[in-house]
């Protein structure tokens, strides 16, 4: 079966044409560069950009794939969570296609296309697994009992790290995004430079907070009386990688424990950061554990990951038909406000 994945539920317009659920045919991405000045993404600008990049993006990802619209089997797209205006932008232009084309259209979680990064690395993954979600807007820690069936077993109860990374470039004057930018400074410097907080790292205690370390790091600063530069930057930035490094593994291999699973993996924009993806690879085979990281690519925004959960619902005989809508939350979700 040849789906088209779309995914607009932030700042990147994503299409890919997956074959059969796992093979990738074309994974076209086009990131928006307008939110740098803002020092973080505008919804209305992102929304008016998706519109414009949408149409190119979609003939793209056919073209790269070898393939006519008219191949599509089913379409699948983004509706929550996400901001709605473009979100919105994803449904509207999916479900027009597919009323063009007759085919069957599916709504997606973005969690569950992030989860499915790790099916499409590998499809034998041992269940059940822990999978740390971790991006600019979610981190969770999500017990995979099987391919849809899952359980938050842990969450920041503030920031997500991706949004602790972006608020801490803010602060030290980097550009948005920040966190490609303080992996590459904090090369240089020196972890151990600053003890800055580890919170909630109590026993049994699965749910995170990033929101003190943001403090902490604006005290520094202020000690300092200006913004630090060359060495005292890269070692700030190493110190606040190291902290959020810290928490996300410990926190990933003791849910992991509790909960019985062999196996954990990693998803999300985050995930592409170097030090995490080493870091929880070498704790994990210490404890025994499988570990799955997707590559990079699997990692950030993409078409591919929601076109994999599409095959998937799709397969089950699911069709949300043209009354689908988008919702930001997956609140919203519950309470009925989006056909699925």
């Amino acid at each position: 079966m040849l789906i088209l994945g779309i995914e607009t539920s932030c700042d990147e317009t994503a299409a890919a044409v997956l074959k059969d659920g796992r093979h990738i045919l074309s994974n076209v991405v086009a990131s928006q560069t307008i939110h740098e000045r803002y020092g973080g993404v505008v919804p209305e600008h992102a929304s008016r950009a998706h519109m414009t990049a949408i149409v190119p993006v979609v003939r793209k990802a056919l073209g790269d794939a070898g393939t006519r619209e008219d191949a599509i089997e089913g379409i699948a797209v983004t509706n929550r969570p996400g901001l709605v205006g473009c979100l919105l932008v994803g449904v509207s232009f999916g479900k027009a296609l597919a009323y063009a084309l007759s085919v069957p259209i599916v709504g997606v979680d973005h969690i569950e296309g992030h989860l499915f990064a790790v099916r499409l690395t590998d499809p034998e993954m041992r269940l059940p697994a822990v999978c740390l979600v971790v991006s600019g807007g979610h981190t969770e820690l999500v017990r995979i009992e099987a391919w849809g069936r899952y359980e938050t077993v842990g969450r920041t109860r503030d920031d997500a790290a991706g949004e602790a990374f972006d608020k801490i470039g803010k602060l030290l004057g980097l550009p948005y995004p920040a966190g490609p930018v303080i992996e590459r400074t904090a090369r240089g410097g020196d972890p151990a430079a600053f003890s800055f907080p580890r919170a909630m790292m109590e026993p049994g205690q699965f749910d995170m907070s990033f929101s003190g370390l943001k403090t902490a790091v604006r005290y520094k600063v202020e000690e300092r009386g200006d913004l630090p530069e060359g060495a005292a930057l890269s070692d700030i930035l190493a110190s606040v990688q190291a902290a959020i490094v810290d928490v996300l593994v410990e926190k990933t291999l003791r849910a992991a424990e509790a909960h019985g699973v062999a196996t954990v993996c990693v998803a999300g924009g985050v995930a592409a950061n170097g030090p995490l993806r080493s870091r929880l690879a070498e704790e994990a085979a210490g404890a025994g554990l499988s570990v799955v990281i997707p590559p990079k690519e699997l990692c950030t925004d993409n078409g591919a990951v929601i076109a994999a959960v599409g095959d998937f619902l799709l397969s089950k005989g699911r069709n949300d038909g043209f009354a689908l809508s988008a919702s930001a939350s997956r609140e919203e979700a519950r309470a009925g406000r989006y056909s699925s």
